[in-house]
């Protein structure tokens, strides 16, 4: 696939190309995306709230959506496990898109026909959100797995471009359309409402038709080069392998949970900083968990109802063969990149809502220019960004798009100097979000032109969840440098942490050129 990344086509071809059907079905796959996110966060979390749940209780239904940080460990199960009778009739992508589809459905009724006030319930609130966490979380491996496979590289910057927008309209749909039908129905803060909330859950779940109806349009990818060789037993073996490990590490959290707050409070007294202390003790949980579940695993494929031939063709060879198709020194290159390119936009961004009150920003005017204006101008960002990728190729895009971000984050420093400026916020924003709407189409076309369609759903999910780990763990302590050092000298480290990048996409888009040669 990496011979056709630097493809260049005509503007007439790269416009031409935004009438394929494909560009449609990738939007309303993106919006049945969407659509569960915010179901999860804001919308549960005040649905909650107006319920009387403590604030502490309220926190820990966002745990339910940690799939989406390791879609990674049951993603060999959607690229090798047919489901009886729909794999058959549908094909692999398209039965599991129809089945996490199908569940996300369940999950939302679950919780609409749950109240949480009545505290016997807020058990089956929980284990319904859980369940669409998961089930979204198997979604996007279907989807990512799809639209890798079913169009071709100098098209995957558009494709995604149009997987995002949908994405966007499916989460403004599930968070300001839901508040705006709950409150439609009648729950305010002051009045709470379990019918409203009811029925605004209820007419969620109607929304997933769009995604499901796109199921039934597409055509089952007919580029995958691998067959289903196994038997049912072991199949059976192989999800049975996975169930035992994910139960062992999710009983270490639970069993070190309230340790883990002792061991937080005595290092916070050694290293004077509570947000480092918990990230260092939530470090070590996560890898002695994994290491724990690896041992579980490796355990239980010694039984005799275990294949270990699929279990290595799952897990281990998805991981050799990338290391295969580039040199170890090429293959840590991409990582590298993958692993650091948004570091810049991600960590400028958990704080810019903070930044825009404290400049004297009223909440209506930051979701006037952020959240609506914004949008607009992501969506369109992104557009531009895949047909320029078409036009000039990925990796230019992706060197471009690196390139603006730096530019564009230290653009937030005019905010600092012109006070209450409402043109000066919108031609920041508007900057912000065309540049990351450009950069995130390239990058996308980019990861996908490195999976092998042999293994398609795991390495992408690797590849997702990498992409997002580093960033999100650095952008944690963005509050304690603007704390330290104000938000000038941020914004001017928010800018020269992206530079590096600018040498990543250099050395790797050298490095696929001479392996092209």
């Amino acid at each position: 696939m990496l011979n056709k990344i630097n493809i260049q086509h005509s503007w007439k071809e790269s416009l031409e190309a935004i009438l394929n059907k494909q560009v449609l079905y990738m939007l309303l796959l993106g919006f049945s995306a969407g659509l569960p996110l915010l179901l999860i966060f804001s919308s549960l979390s005040l649905w909650l709230g107006e319920a009387g749940i403590e604030k502490s209780a309220v926190t820990y239904f966002s745990w339910a959506a940690l799939g989406y940080s390791f879609k990674f460990v049951w993603a060999p199960l959607v690229d090798c496990l047919p489901i009886p009778l729909l794999t058959k009739k549908l094909g692999l992508r398209r039965s599991w898109l129809l089945v996490s589809q199908l569940s996300i459905v369940l999950a939302i009724s679950i919780m609409a026909f749950t109240n949480p006030a009545v505290e016997d319930q807020l058990i089956f609130m929980a284990l319904g959100a859980v369940l669409l966490g998961f089930s979204s979380a198997t979604q996007d491996i279907s989807i990512d797995a799809y639209r890798v496979e079913s169009v071709s590289v100098n098209m995957q910057a558009l494709v995604s471009s149009s997987y995002i927008a949908g994405y966007r309209l499916g989460m403004i749909v599930s968070g300001a359309g839901a508040l705006y039908l709950a409150s439609f129905f009648g729950t305010t803060p002051d009045n709470y409402q379990y019918l409203a909330w009811k029925n605004t859950y209820h007419f969620m779940s109607l929304f997933m038709l769009i995604g499901i109806i796109a199921t039934f349009l597409i055509k089952e990818p007919d580029i995958r080069d691998k067959k289903l060789t196994y038997k049912a037993n072991e199949y059976l073996g192989l999800v049975f392998t996975f169930a035992i490990s994910v139960f062992v590490f999710i009983t270490w959290f639970v069993f070190t949970s309230d340790i883990s707050i002792h061991v937080k409070d005595f290092l916070t007294d050694i290293v004077y900083s509570k947000n480092l202390s918990a990230f260092l003790v939530e470090l070590v949980r996560l890898f002695v968990g994994i290491f724990i579940a690896i041992v579980a695993a490796k355990l239980t494929s010694k039984t005799r109802f275990v294949s270990n031939e699929l279990i290595d063709q799952s897990y281990l060879a998805p991981i050799k063969q990338f290391f295969n198709d580039y040199s170890k020194s090429t293959a840590l290159l991409l990582l590298a990149l993958i692993g650091l390119y948004r570091i810049s936009d991600i960590v400028l961004g958990v704080i810019s809502n903070v930044f825009y009150q404290d400049m004297g920003y009223s909440k209506t005017e930051i979701a006037d220019a952020v959240k609506l204006f914004g949008l607009i101008m992501t969506l369109f960002g992104g557009f531009v960004g895949g047909i320029l990728s078409m036009k000039l190729g990925v990796m230019r895009v992706l060197f471009i798009g690196a390139f603006l971000v730096v530019v564009t984050n230290l653009l937030f420093i005019t905010l600092v100097y012109s006070g209450h400026n409402l043109p000066v916020l919108y031609a920041v924003v508007s900057m912000d979000n065309l540049v990351a709407g450009i950069s995130s189409a390239a990058f996308v076309a980019f990861l996908s032109s490195l999976v092998n369609v042999k293994f398609t759903a795991m390495q992408y999910a690797i590849f997702s969840s990498l992409m997002t780990l580093i960033p999100k763990a650095l952008a944690g302590y963005s509050g304690s440098i603007v704390d330290s050092l104000g938000y000038v000298p941020f914004f001017i480290i928010a800018s020269a942490i992206g530079l590096p990048i600018l040498i990543l996409v250099y050395l790797a888009n050298k490095q696929l050129k001479l392996r092209q040669t």
